[in-house]
């Protein structure tokens, strides 16, 4: 198939590797040029805006960074919707706010495009892989048509609805439960520390006992192994923590761990921690935290 591809970063790079390796005929577009040169060494053709990724091509994907981005490039001069004609079809794999999901939802529906929500769970390696999971949501037709673009990036696809915005709820929740899962790793290993038991062995009991989940495994692995290079970072788990909240704010809900964890995330900020990797990030700041603890329990006394 021929398919535009906007936004090459951590996790777009990858994805369109995999699209090229499958086959399909691609069109690249970013931001930054240089983002490019892999993509056009295997094949890959440069579009000089967005709009014109979107020439004679069967779908088009959009993996930009966050809300601001789409707008610029969906809505902005040379934007992608102006260019996609009736009939075509428009992939959203980017993480982006429930609210602008409807948005986006509605200016497709006026144009007559389909339009396909489906934003990804996987980190860059797992993207390299083509194992990313995929939660997919939109029309029927639409949804069938956007399977085969997404089966070289995926392991599988999960379909939560016919409204676009359920897919990218879906995807802010579940990055709200990774969260909550790498904060409550770290303060596990703060404790199995200060009982003088490795981190690691901590870990191999508890989930071989409890949660046998190859999920935990990887994240804490990458927790006691930084990785030479983040895969998300503190400050974009802060944003997604944002639209999360939000969302659920508008669905007149109020829940009490996402607002713990928002106080977690701006605190590693302040300290410093908002390039990290997610994941070591937060157990960092746990390890932090912990000592300036112990420290003033040294100078009170208590």
């Amino acid at each position: 198939m021929k398919i535009g591809f906007l936004g090459l970063g951590s996790m777009g790079t990858p994805m369109a590797l995999r699209l090229i390796a499958a086959g399909h005929e691609l069109a690249v577009w970013n931001r930054t040029e240089g983002r490019t040169k892999p993509l056009l060494r295997e094949g890959a053709i440069a579009a000089a805006t967005p709009a014109e990724a979107e020439l004679g091509a069967d779908a088009v994907i959009t993996m930009l960074f966050d809300d601001a981005a789409n707008e610029e490039v969906l809505f902005g001069a040379n934007g992608l919707l102006d260019a996609l004609e009736p009939g075509s079809l428009h992939i959203a794999c980017s993480t982006i706010s429930v609210a602008l999901s409807e948005r986006l939802t509605e200016a497709h529906k006026k144009r007559g495009i389909g339009f396909v929500a489906a934003p990804v769970f996987g980190r860059p390696n797992v993207a390299e892989a083509g194992k990313l999971w995929v939660v997919l949501a939109g029309a029927q037709d639409a949804v069938e048509r956007a399977k085969p673009v997404l089966d070289a990036i995926s392991r599988g696809f999960t379909v939560v609805g016919t409204e676009p915005k359920q897919a990218h709820a879906v995807k802010l929740g579940g990055n709200f439960l990774i969260s909550a899962m790498i904060h409550s790793l770290s303060e596990g290993f703060v404790f199995a520390e200060s009982q003088g038991i490795e981190p690691g062995v901590f870990f191999e009991a508890v989930n071989s006992a409890l949660f046998q989940s190859p999920f935990y495994a990887a994240y804490a692995n990458v927790m006691l192994r930084p990785p030479e290079h983040a895969g998300a970072t503190i400050g974009l788990g802060k944003k997604d923590l944002g639209m999360f909240r939000a969302a659920a704010k508008t669905g007149g809900v109020t829940l009490s761990l996402a607002e713990e964890m928002m106080g977690v995330l701006e605190q590693a900020i302040v300290d410093g921690l908002g390039g990290e990797d997610w994941a070591v990030g937060q157990y960092r700041m746990a390890v932090q935290r912990s000592r300036v603890r112990d420290q003033r329990s040294d100078e009170t006394g208590l």
